[in-house]
C-alpha cells in the first residue's frame, strides 16, 4: 500500500502485526501495533501503547485482510527468484550479529544492495577495523560471504525485486 491510501483509524496488516493508522503523512504512516486485549489501551491521541513511523517501503507490504496479506507472500516468492537463505547461512548470521560490535546504524540492514556485476548483497552485521566499520555480507545466489566497507557498501544502489529477478535469471 501506498501511504496515500491510508487515513486515520484504518486497520491493517504489516509484517505479522495488525495495526491501526494514526497519522498519514506524504512518505510515512504513524500507527499503534493492536496487541492488547482491552481498547482502552487504544484511545488517543495521546496513547498509551508506542505510536510507530512506518516508511513507504515497509507499507509495501501492509494489506487490509490477512487473506491478502498472504496470498500476496505467496506470490512474491513465487515470483522473485531469490533463492533463500539455508539454515547454516542463517545461523551463521545471527551468531556473527550477536557476537561482534554493536553496528550503531541497524536500519543498514534492512536493506539489500546489489554490486555493479548484478550480485545481490545481503548485510548482516558489521565490525569496526580501526577507525572504519566494515560490513559482513552474504551473497545469496552464491553462497558467498564477503566484506566491504561502510562507505563503500552504502553508496551501492539499493536491490529491487527486478535486479533480484535479473540475478535470478542470469544463473
Amino acid at each position: 500500500m501506498k501511504p496515500s491510501e491510508f487515513h486515520i483509524g484504518l486497520e491493517f496488516i504489516c509484517g505479522p502485526f495488525w495495526w491501526r493508522c494514526t497519522d498519514v503523512g506524504t512518505r510515512t504512516v504513524a500507527a499503534i501495533r493492536l496487541v492488547e486485549e482491552d481498547p482502552v489501551w487504544y484511545q488517543g491521541p495521546p496513547y498509551m501503547v508506542k505510536e510507530v513511523v512506518l516508511d513507504a517501503t515497509e507499507l509495501e507490504d501492509a494489506h487490509l485482510t490477512e487473506r491478502a496479506h498472504i496470498l500476496a507472500s505467496l506470490e512474491a516468492h513465487r515470483s522473485s527468484g531469490h533463492p533463500g537463505f539455508p539454515h547454516e547461512a542463517v545461523s551463521r548470521m545471527m551468531d556473527e550479529r550477536v557476537s561482534v560490535e554493536r553496528y550503531p546504524r541497524k536500519r543498514l540492514f534492512d536493506f539489500d544492495r546489489v554490486r555493479e556485476d548484478g550480485e545481490i548483497l545481503h548485510p548482516y552485521a558489521g565490525r569496526k577495523d580501526g577507525g572504519a566499520w566494515v560490513i559482513r555480507l552474504y551473497l545469496p545466489f552464491t553462497k558467498q560471504w564477503v566484506e566491504l566497507g561502510e562507505a563503500e557498501f552504502i553508496a551501492l544502489p539499493l536491490c529491487t525485486p527486478d535486479a533480484v529477478r535479473r540475478r535470478a535469471d542470469s544463473c
